[in-house]
């Protein structure tokens, strides 16, 4: 297959600069946001590509909220990541691109629902792990899976939040690279694309310390519920054949 174009390249740039932001600002939001835009592009940096960006991120909020991480909390989450990232890495190997396609707009489309809903479970040892195998196994196959972490720690300070979920997900994203290595899923096109959007990636990163000024959490929820909606919606579209 080809590689990437330089307008490709500028697309999902943008798409990552943003959902970087917003992924460093209140705990997830790169898969939600980026990876809608990323298939309709190119569909093989799903989900190689995003996760190597999210390990990035995350360990840049990592160091600058080391303080304020639920280290007990992350662990039972971690417990369920394990069999989670196996499962995923195999449903990866079985799914085409057009069934990963709307795998990945139901799971934005399903996250954004109950995180608009307010649902909010507690944080108790049972459903950290059954949320940590959840997102193990919808990060590994769709790059997608703050959602259920995020409503488990939503009622969380913003710091607590932010260093919670970064942990989380830096270890977890580094599980599913081993496995979607093991299982060929990352290759040269995954890494080339990775090193070529890491600048992206970092200004993401810089510009939640402005974010973080300006947005109260309320409205960088809201503003991350909106555009991951309007991406999977979009992705839908495309794959019914309408644009």
């Amino acid at each position: 297959m080809s590689e990437l174009s330089l307008s490709g390249y500028a697309i999902i740039g943008i798409a990552v600069l943003i959902a970087s932001c917003l992924q460093a600002s209140i705990g997830f939001g790169l898969g939600m946001l980026a990876a809608p835009v990323v298939v309709l592009v190119d569909p093989r940096l799903i989900p190689g590509t995003l996760i190597m960006l999210a390990a990035i991120v995350t360990l840049m909020v990592v160091l600058r909220e080391r303080t304020a991480i639920d280290v007990t909390g992350t662990g039972w989450a971690l417990v369920g990541r394990v069999p989670g990232t196996i499962a995923g890495a195999l449903i990866l190997t079985a799914i085409p691109e057009r069934a990963l396609a709307m795998l990945i707009a139901a799971v934005v489309l399903g996250g954004v629902a109950l995180t608009s809903m307010g649902w909010v479970p507690a944080p108790r040892r049972r459903t950290l792990v059954l949320a940590g195998a959840t997102s193990g196994m919808l990060g590994t196959a769709t790059s997608i899976g703050g959602p259920p972490m995020a409503l488990v720690w939503q009622r969380s300070s913003g710091p607590r939040l932010r260093g919670t979920m970064a942990g989380f997900f830096l270890i977890g994203s580094l599980m599913s690279l081993t496995m979607l290595t093991l299982t060929g899923a990352v290759d040269r096109h995954t890494v080339v694309a990775c090193a070529v959007l890491i600048p992206a990636t970092v200004g993401g990163y810089v510009l939640s310390r402005y974010a973080n000024r300006l947005l109260n959490p309320r409205r960088q929820r809201w503003t991350a519920i909106t555009a991951s909606a309007t991406g999977a919606v979009l992705l839908v579209v495309q794959q019914m054949g309408l644009i």
